[in-house]
């Protein structure tokens, strides 16, 4: 059996860059609590990733550009940005919007998610 500190690696490598984050602040708290004083663990040491570049292509649908935006903002948790995109594609389709519109707007949407975890509003 895998002992505790080998256990946690384990799940934390699985969380998204937010959740970790959140770890680190509870652990940051936790060590904090139980021995004031001691040097505590800085959720800003955890590194976020910048987005990776992948160029827009010309005529790009909305399912094409939500792919692409999920792959270059690969780091962020795509359930925190669900009810805005689908919203989003759900209007857009029933409005018969112009794509590169809706694609303009999923892009802001992904960037703005980016900023908030980076400056940690995250959550």
């Amino acid at each position: 059996m895998a002992s505790a500190e080998q256990q946690l690696t384990e799940f934390f490598r699985q969380l998204t860059a937010a959740d970790q984050l959140t770890i680190l602040a509870f652990a940051e708290f936790l060590a904090a609590r139980s021995s004031p004083g001691s040097m505590a663990l800085s959720t800003e040491a955890l590194v976020i990733p910048e987005p990776e570049a992948i160029e827009r292509p010309p005529r790009e649908s909305v399912v094409a550009a939500l792919k692409r935006l999920s792959k270059t903002y690969h780091m962020l948790d795509k359930t925190e940005m669900l009810g805005a995109t689908s919203d989003l594609v759900a209007t857009s389709i029933m409005q018969r919007t112009d794509a590169v519109i809706v694609v303009d707007e999923l892009e802001e949407i992904f960037r703005s998610h980016y900023k908030k975890l980076k400056s940690g509003e995250h959550g």
